[in-house]
């Protein structure tokens, strides 16, 4: 037995080393950085629906007042086909929400999806997964009172509400922890982590569902239940996906 505990102390080493190095991802060249710190942090984001965004502490609290609609706050930045994604956030009230990511937004025939020419929009889920926008999105927290205590984080494919993958929990439930949100994109492969865990792995093959999406913007969507406090929105360049292969 005492020959066998320094093996298992080396191996222990091992596995930390190895889970280490798994947290640790290659990122390119910064390509857009924001605390989401003040007001002036959000100068050019857009909202769409009954939201609201506040701040205090280095945070970025978004919500509906009295909790009157569904909402989604975008990034004015266009992002390219392939990018690297990270961004905080800690649930404010664990009795009900939903957090979605929209990436890859562009309009049906690769308008902006801000153009004049594309209808208005105000929150409403289905203008942005059957409407005039094309775009990917992962539901990374979800406890919607009208659907209550799901766990499973849902990755889609729109126009068409297309589910292509359901199978790991996203944020925990009633969770008031702060959690580190990475989102993959290279080419049709598109990863979500959090804090470090993979939750979303999936290969657009561009044939089944349409074509690929490429570049786009990046929004944060809420359900008007919920209250998300949001920090350190950073974007990079990802010019292989072969490290993120674990």
């Amino acid at each position: 037995m005492k020959a066998i505990l320094p093996l298992l102390f080396i191996a222990f080493l091992q596995l930390t080393f190895l889970n280490a190095l798994a947290q640790t991802y290659p990122k390119g060249k910064l390509l857009y950085a924001n605390t989401l710190a003040t007001k002036e942090d959000t100068a050019g984001w857009r909202m769409e629906g009954a939201g609201q965004v506040e701040f205090a502490n280095g945070w970025m609290k978004m919500f509906s007042p009295n909790e009157k609609g569904h909402h989604v706050f975008w990034c004015p930045q266009e992002f390219p086909e392939n990018f690297i994604a990270e961004w905080e956030v800690q649930n404010l009230y664990t009795e009900a929400g939903l957090c979605i990511v929209f990436f890859s937004a562009k309009g049906l025939n690769r308008e902006d999806i801000f153009a004049s020419s594309l209808p208005k929009r105000n929150g409403t889920f289905k203008e942005y997964t059957k409407g005039a926008i094309n775009n990917y999105h992962i539901s990374y927290y979800a406890n919607s009172k009208d659907h209550p205590g799901r766990e499973t984080a849902n990755l889609r494919k729109n126009k068409g509400f297309h589910k292509v993958q359901s199978h790991e929990p996203g944020i925990p439930l009633y969770s008031k922890a702060i959690h580190k949100i990475q989102l993959v994109k290279f080419e049709g492969r598109i990863l979500l982590y959090i804090d470090s865990r993979k939750v979303i792995d999936w290969l657009d093959d561009g044939k089944h569902l349409g074509k690929i999406l490429q570049g786009g913007k990046i929004g944060f969507r809420q359900m008007k239940w919920t209250q998300f406090a949001y920090r350190n929105f950073n974007v990079f360049e990802c010019n292989s996906v072969e490290d993120f292969k674990q």
